[in-house]
């Protein structure tokens, strides 16, 4: 009887132990879920590609007195599954390899390798990045630095980045996304430039704003052979914007083709259903002259 008892009681203590382990393994696996689960949601759902035109200071090109800076903004998913893909279909259809770089100067000049042998294929080629272009969702925030209005400070870069960063921060709100992370890569300048870009960025987001708010915002300097398709197509957005401003102001001529487009991009008031229209102080400022539209408080 005494026996009996022992292998009783024994048997009892494996199963409360056992029963323990698996709850310490639930408790730990819960545990696990919910740290990764909290890390994958510490980022936004955005990613942004910025990239500049003409120079950041007040010397004064004659036939190009602007500096601009545009924010190329993207979801994600639509980044991954949609844009990277039509790109890199673009490249192997016209160079048969996708390690060409598109770079608006290069093409606006028809030089190597856009120098396409025949008009119809040029012309096709500029079709077919229309039409990504036009296909592709994201969301277009943008500063011109008309340097004929009168000065603005030495380091232009840094004022439009400002602007920039302070309406990047207003979008993230509409989003509900101001409070997770969110990286802006822009395109490297050298290695000076490049340390005091990121002097500059880290200072706005630290609160140094017209907002006085600190961004969620991390920085990412990366060159041009990076092949990044986030930063080609920012760059595709800088001049057109700068040019459609100087001639649209100057001479009364229509938008350019490339503007067109890009139109309907931009960040606006009262969100997409005002595409096209209300985006000036919003997704488009012109410094001097116009004032930074300020975020509501919380």
């Amino acid at each position: 009887m005494t026996k009996s008892n022992l292998i009783a009681t024994n048997n009892t203590y494996n199963i409360e132990n056992q029963v323990q382990l698996a709850l310490d393994l639930d408790e730990s696996a819960n545990s696990k879920e919910k740290s990764l689960a909290d890390y994958y949601n510490s980022f936004s759902p955005f990613i942004v590609y910025a990239d500049e035109s003409g120079t950041p200071t007040m010397d004064n090109d004659k036939n190009y007195p602007v500096f601009v800076l545009a924010f190329c903004i993207f979801n994600k998913r639509i980044y991954t599954e949609k844009l990277v893909p039509l790109i890199q279909a673009l490249k192997f259809k016209f160079f048969g390899h996708d390690m060409v770089i598109l770079h608006e100067k290069e093409i606006r000049k028809h030089e190597y390798p856009f120098n396409f042998n025949f008009k119809a294929l040029s012309d096709e080629f500029l079709n077919d990045l229309n039409k990504v272009m036009c296909e592709t969702n994201f969301i277009l925030i943008s500063t011109i630095i008309d340097k004929r209005k009168g000065k603005c400070e030495d380091n232009l870069y840094n004022a439009a980045m400002e602007v920039c960063l302070v309406n990047l921060y207003n979008f993230m709100r509409e989003k509900n996304s101001h409070l997770r992370k969110t990286y802006v890569v822009i395109e490297s300048r050298g290695a000076k430039e490049d340390k005091s870009i990121e002097l500059a960025f880290r200072r706005i987001c630290d609160g140094h704003n017209s907002l006085k708010t600190n961004f969620p915002f991390e920085i990412l300097i990366k060159k041009k052979d990076a092949n990044s398709t986030g930063l080609q197509f920012a760059d595709l957005c800088a001049r057109p914007i700068g040019r459609n401003h100087l001639d649209f102001n100057n001479s009364g001529k229509k938008l350019n083709r490339a503007f067109e487009v890009l139109k309907l991009k931009f960040y606006c008031e009262g969100g997409r259903l005002n595409v096209g229209n209300n985006y000036l102080n919003y997704g488009l400022n012109i410094l001097p002259e116009n004032k930074v539209q300020k975020a509501e408080e919380p």
